[in-house]
């Protein structure tokens, strides 16, 4: 009888347990629909604009929340589907912090200077975000990108004279002194290791990469790796699950990596300031010639800026046989644009984009060249170095 009676007092206690547990599940949390971003910033003044700028999309975006600081605080809401990356602009867009948001209550805290230059950038330190699990794991996996900044600046270290004289004969077309300058063993020692640091980057990205190909983290990463695209990652791609390319990023980088054709479309006449401010029409400056390269670049491309030379070579030779080019900007910061105007001495037409153009075109990887004929018709796209050599050959060769 005693036992029949233990035995019943243990059914019910474990009733009791499983009930209890039944109630904790349903008396969970729910996972957060929506993020706050709780911001505590020193330093800057009240009425501060504050925007939350979506980034990692290899595109100018509008801002999706918006707040301005008030005792050095500042609120910005919002939903998302999943994790997002994003820049925490302050002082139309003087200064940034990165943030990697998910729907959770996240806090944001910094301080802030306002430098006394024209520019009144805002420059930050002790910058510490809380609440994101996502930002934290992404801070732990780019770790890595310290140790490169480190080997970058340790490589560059005793080059000064020669990378300034290897600039200087580059921006003057001069390939005499170029080659010259290439062949020294101060030179040759640079581009050594210039070869062991990019082979480096190239592979941590790779690795990074991988490391997520089934998940959305993945395409992320791809994102904020590469600034641009090119066929080569185009395998790197491919090795994602169905779930990471239908991700938010994985639809970007499809995009990107599968680019829809122009050839055979036509160029609609549009028209874009030069450095002094004129505006420029495409059909002035098409008018008479039989074909015109298409070039959208930026200051800070860095094959961009070494293709110029080629350039340079191809507009020597073809353009008096009716060849023109016409390089697009596509630099955010029109004074670095100008800069590099100065520092390469390019002879042909040379505009600044509104950021309408190169959407049209769907420029989402630079360099991005597209030759067009003397109908206005985008006959082949690009072509660079000895493939754009090939090309003028084949055309001009009657």
């Amino acid at each position: 009888m005693n036992t029949i009676k233990f035995k019943i007092a243990g059914l019910c206690i474990c009733l009791l347990t499983i009930s209890g547990i039944a109630q904790k599940k349903k008396s969970a949390a729910p996972a957060a629909a929506s993020y706050t971003i709780e911001g505590n910033i020193t330093g800057l003044e009240d009425g501060t604009a504050v925007k939350l700028i979506p980034g990692a999309t290899h595109s100018s975006e509008p801002a999706v929340a918006e707040s301005k600081i008030k005792d050095g605080k500042f609120t910005l809401t919002g939903k998302l589907k999943e994790p997002r990356f994003f820049y925490v602009a302050f002082g139309n867009n003087k200064g940034f912090i990165p943030v990697l948001v998910e729907n959770s209550k996240i806090k944001l805290s910094a301080e802030g200077t306002v430098s006394e230059g024209e520019d009144k950038k805002i420059n930050f330190k002790n910058e510490v975000v809380s609440g994101s699990k996502s930002h934290d794991y992404y801070k732990k996996e780019t770790a890595f990108r310290k140790e490169l900044e480190k080997d970058y600046q340790e490589y560059h270290k005793g080059t000064e004279k020669v990378s300034e004289a290897y600039g200087k004969a580059r921006v003057a077309g001069n390939k005499k002194a170029m080659d010259s300058i290439g062949n020294t063993p101060e030179w040759k020692s640079f581009e050594a290791k210039e070869k062991a640091f990019f082979d480096k980057v190239a592979s941590s990205s790779k690795n990074l990469i991988s490391k997520h190909k089934d998940t959305w983290w993945g395409p992320f990463f791809m994102m904020i790796q590469y600034s641009y695209f090119t066929p080569d990652q185009k395998p790197e791609f491919e090795q994602f699950s169905e779930a990471a390319k239908k991700s938010y990023y994985g639809q970007l980088v499809d995009k990107e990596v599968n680019p829809k054709s122009l050839i055979g479309t036509s160029v609609s006449n549009f028209a874009l300031n030069d450095k002094g401010g004129k505006p420029l029409s495409v059909k002035e400056i098409v008018a008479g010639k039989k074909y015109i390269l298409i070039d959208f670049w930026a200051s800070w491309c860095g094959p961009c800026r070494k293709e110029i030379p080629n350039l340079k070579t191809a507009y020597s030779e073809y353009s008096g046989k009716g060849f023109e080019i016409l390089s697009i900007s596509i630099d955010s910061d029109q004074k670095a644009w100008l800069k590099a105007l100065g520092q390469e001495n390019m002879q042909w037409p040379n505009l600044y984009d509104d950021d309408k153009v190169s959407k049209a075109f769907n420029v989402k990887a630079i360099p991005a060249t597209y030759l067009v004929d003397s109908k206005g018709v985008i006959i082949s796209d690009n072509l660079r170095g000895a493939a754009l050599e090939e090309k003028l050959k084949e055309l001009f060769k009657s």
